[in-house]
């Protein structure tokens, strides 16, 4: 197998979708690896490392894109990189399509065999490769949602701690999930006033069990969020349904009863976001204002952090890249269910149904095509 890694595209998309020591692994075990030049630069994995690990460098993304049969990616394909796809590419990233139509169209038309990331589970319920970019996103949303709360960047100029005789911040976290828990954690350790809100009971005991009387917990309907809102000098939108848009749990109403200079993050708007008032930004113009509340809606936050979100990913993609290598992806994805979960589209056909159920377009079962 030809195993391609091109440079993102993405507005300041920093990451790699291969580290030097996976090249190894793949080479060690027959493959050949072709990476496009600088694809590593910006996590501080220069071409040199990649030569030294067995990789062929070549200097264009269609170098690599028509050589490969796999490419592994980060980010979902951009515009300018769909003329690449062809029938028997089998294509492994962050697809998040159920709130991109016209990718899940090209993607079908093109006959590529898409495995997304993002839907890839295991039988306990896991998503192994969401987990590590979540991790991150989650700890990350508290340290932005922090320099945007200093008044120099718009916020009320609150100090997430406080500091003796003055409260420190309320923070609001929708969801419990790894990316609540992640951003709990942090806002935790920084001293803030936290309250996570979750439909889950049973998830708010075990975090209840974990920190006891330093957080509130709330279940989840639309008075809670309301009520809490009103009080949050920072709110965290950390909801997910795999593979599924996210659900708009904060309506555009509830946010102009937030206190001016206030500030949202939604670390779901990969999956369309949580909040009515969202939309995708980037890192080049990463915030805006409804009602005087500031929003933080980058779509690929642990591209700030490059070198760390870089090798957390390949810690957990590795493994499953080298069984589309070793099988190649048919048998690969016949034999192991979790892989089975990722698949989005399969010959010219969409396979998952949360993608299909956004997009209101027919679901094909994978098995059926296998």
């Amino acid at each position: 197998m030809i195993i391609g890694v091109p440079r993102e595209v993405k507005d300041h998309e920093s990451r790699v979708g291969l580290v030097p020591h996976g090249v190894t692994a793949l080479v060690e075990a027959g493959h050949e690896v072709v990476v496009q030049t600088r694809a590593g630069a910006l996590s501080s994995l220069p071409d040199e490392d990649y030569i030294q690990a067995g990789a062929r460098i070549v200097p264009t993304a269609a170098d690599v894109w028509n050589a490969a049969d796999i490419v592994i990616k980060v980010k979902e394909p951009q515009p300018s990189e769909y003329g690449y796809f062809r029938q028997g590419l089998t294509l492994f990233t962050y697809l998040h399509l159920a709130p991109l139509p016209e990718l899940t169209a090209k993607l079908m038309e093109s006959g590529v065999c898409s495995i997304a990331y993002e839907t890839i589970q295991e039988d306990d319920g896991s998503l192994p490769l969401l987990t590590p970019m979540s991790e991150v996103a989650g700890r990350m949303s508290v340290q932005i949602g922090a320099q945007y709360l200093e008044a120099p960047n718009g916020g009320r100029g609150i100090l997430l701690a406080g500091v003796p005789g003055v409260a420190p911040a309320n923070v609001v976290i929708l969801g419990g999930g790894v990316v609540g828990h992640s951003a709990c954690k942090i806002a935790v350790g920084m001293g803030a006033n936290v309250t996570v809100i979750d439909k889950n009971l049973n998830r708010l005991r075990e975090l209840d069990d974990i920190y006891g009387g330093l957080i509130t917990t709330l279940g989840s309907n639309h008075w809670t969020i309301t009520e809490s809102l009103k009080h949050a000098d920072l709110v965290i939108g950390a909801v997910l349904i795999p593979g599924a848009a996210a659900p708009k749990l904060v309506k555009r109403e509830m946010i102009s009863l937030m206190k001016r200079g206030s500030v949202v993050v939604d670390v779901a708007i990969d999956q369309g976001g949580c909040f009515e008032t969202a939309h995708a930004t980037t890192h080049t113009d990463p915030v805006y204002f409804v009602d005087n509340v500031l929003h933080y809606c980058v779509s690929n936050m642990p591209a700030a952090v490059p070198h760390t979100s870089t090798y957390g990913l390949n810690n957990a993609t590795l493994p499953y890249l080298m069984q589309l290598a070793n099988k190649g992806p048919h048998a690969a994805i016949a034999a192991n269910k979790a892989l089975r979960l990722g698949v989005n589209t399969y010959k010219g056909k969409c396979t998952y149904p949360a993608v299909a159920e956004g997009q209101s377009i027919a679901c094909t079962p994978i098995e059926e095509l296998l």
